[in-house]
């Protein structure tokens, strides 16, 4: 957990999103699905309280009250499947979608945006679905954000606040469900010295870097991710 939760947060601390596509993977070698879901949502719940609280000012906050409903649905939806679905089957749906993701964005991508507000809903729930299956719904909030944040420090910020309004709907969906429990807790606090680490080193490295090697990076990782959900069985 502790190599998971590491990359994953200094990821998700650089870019504003994609902790959970990297992390998820690596924590599915040594657990169940729903125990890596569980473990995700506390540490974006601590990420949330820290990035938020820091970048609160940059946040487009007309942005994020736009999907609002969309994502509280697509995370009601996204749990009730991770409850009753087959795990083989949706970690080899999360390896496909990964690297769909990473072809998309290296080869056909023009234009992140989504113009369309119809769309834009429909692309909000998506994203709130596989937030509450997989934890990874970012992606999907980027092409919606795109369209209305131009300013990279602004879409950051935004992204941070996204994903902090899906930890707020998807925690307490979690314990009712009983996929988060006590013990989760009590078994984060240990990883915690490691995620501040991450979040710290994280900082520093987003002030160095540009936005291509950025996402040169972020690519990378996701390509071996994905296929190494494809290929374990």
């Amino acid at each position: 957990m502790i190599l998971a939760i590491f990359l994953g947060f200094f990821i998700q601390t650089v870019v504003g999103f994609a902790g959970a596509l990297v992390a998820l993977p690596i924590l599915l070698i040594g657990m169940s699905l729903q125990d890596a879901i569980a473990y995700l949502a506390l540490f974006y719940l601590y990420s949330s309280v820290i990035l938020v609280s820091k970048e609160w000012k940059n946040i487009d906050r007309p942005v994020i009250l736009k999907l609002v409903l969309a994502t509280i649905i697509g995370v009601g939806i996204g749990i009730w499947v991770l409850q009753f679905g087959k795990p083989l089957i949706l970690k080899k749906l999360l390896g496909a979608f990964i690297l769909l993701y990473v072809a998309y964005t290296t080869f056909l991508i023009k234009n992140e945006g989504v113009k369309n507000p119809k769309l834009g809903f429909v692309f909000g729930l998506f994203g709130g679905f596989f937030s509450g299956l997989f934890s990874t719904g970012g992606p999907l909030y980027v092409m919606v954000v795109k369209n209305d944040v131009v300013d990279m420090k602004v879409f950051r910020a935004t992204m941070i606040g996204v994903l902090g309004l899906i930890t707020l709907t998807r925690v307490p969906i979690l314990f009712v469900q009983d996929i988060l429990t006590v013990n989760h807790v009590y078994d984060s606090l240990f990883v915690i010295p490691v995620f501040l680490l991450a979040t710290f080193l994280g900082k520093k490295l987003y002030s160095k870097l540009n936005e291509k090697a950025m996402k040169n990076m972020v690519l990378s990782l996701l390509f071996i991710s994905g296929i190494v959900l494809l290929i374990k069985s």
